[in-house]
């Protein structure tokens, strides 16, 4: 029984489902994965239950009825985890924009004890971003300035999706009182992490954007974070 494990959501990422889950399950690390399968119709979900033939003690996966929100995503793998007694609880995309290397990199402060909630970072010292176009790059930049201003925070990178949680943080956030399903949600978990007194740190990262398949970024998630930011001040997290 691993202590680690990574929630992996995918819709439409049959491109990447194998390379990602064998290279997580390669290393000297024992790491196990929870695939969130938001029913996508390209055949993820296929692929993913041939590897659990191949790895049926450390690949396990969760099917969803449609494509319901990274949010509620991650929620559903919150639960999950918590409920099968996992202490280390890592948030990853499937298009490998994050890198599987770096999951030891995020482990390290938390397993020292140093740290509750660790954050890939694009934007702290040592951090860059490769193959996304320079508008890309500044609006998700200034969007974490944006944020700061707003929520009083002192996070770099504060719409991260790449971040390993000690279980002591998801025991304590409220999810029934977290709407948000993209960028906004994001937000919030690292906010209602300080807002508990949690111990955060930034790891430097390089965060390369996707090769194969199609980006889930559109306008009404961009929105959700702009106005949500002003929602969270007020939220019982």
């Amino acid at each position: 029984m691993s202590n680690s494990i990574v929630i992996i959501p995918t819709y439409n990422e049959i491109e990447n489902i194998e390379k990602m889950v064998r290279k997580v399950l390669s290393y000297e690390k024992s790491f196990h994965i929870l695939i969130i399968e938001d029913g996508s119709p390209d055949g993820t979900a296929i692929k993913v239950k041939e590897l659990q033939r191949e790895f049926p003690e450390r690949l396990f996966m969760e099917e969803r009825s449609g494509k319901l929100g990274l949010g509620t995503a991650y929620i559903h793998g919150f639960k999950w985890c918590l409920e099968h007694g996992y202490t280390y609880i890592f948030e990853m995309d499937c298009d490998f924009s994050h890198n599987p290397d770096d999951l030891i990199r995020l482990l390290a402060p938390l397993e020292a004890g140093t740290h509750t909630l660790s954050i890939g970072s694009r934007y702290t010292k040592g951090g860059k971003t490769v193959n996304w176009p320079l508008g890309r790059i500044m609006m998700s930049y200034f969007a974490s300035v944006y944020v700061r201003m707003v929520l009083f925070i002192g996070i770099k990178d504060t719409t991260a999706g790449f971040k390993c949680y000690h279980k002591d943080v998801l025991q304590k956030v409220k999810f029934e009182n977290i709407p948000f399903k993209g960028y906004a949600f994001q937000i919030c978990m690292k906010y209602a992490a300080i807002r508990h007194g949690f111990k955060l740190i930034e790891v430097p990262i390089t965060f390369i954007d996707r090769e194969f398949g199609t980006s889930k970024m559109n306008a009404s998630i961009f929105k959700e974070a702009l106005y949500g930011v002003w929602k969270m001040r007020g939220m019982k997290l």
